[in-house]
């Protein structure tokens, strides 16, 4: 099992200040710490494999790992 703490940890850091955007939607530093925190975000899901990228595979690659 991976360990996502970090993840739960930016994500909410990231909830936070997208609320406190909400809230003052004219401050220039809360964007690019929303921004900040929304590319450590995606970051830490490609790094845990869970960005949904999936591999690239042909059909027949397909059947045969289904088949195993």
């Amino acid at each position: 099992m991976k360990d996502t703490s970090h993840l739960t940890a930016i994500f909410d850091r990231l909830t936070r200040e997208r609320q406190r955007l909400a809230e003052d939607p004219t401050n220039e530093h809360r964007k690019v710490w929303v921004e900040q925190a929304e590319r450590e975000y995606q970051a830490e899901l490609k790094f845990l494999g869970m960005d949904g990228t999936l591999p690239e595979l042909s059909d027949d690659d397909l059947l045969k790992e289904l088949g195993e």
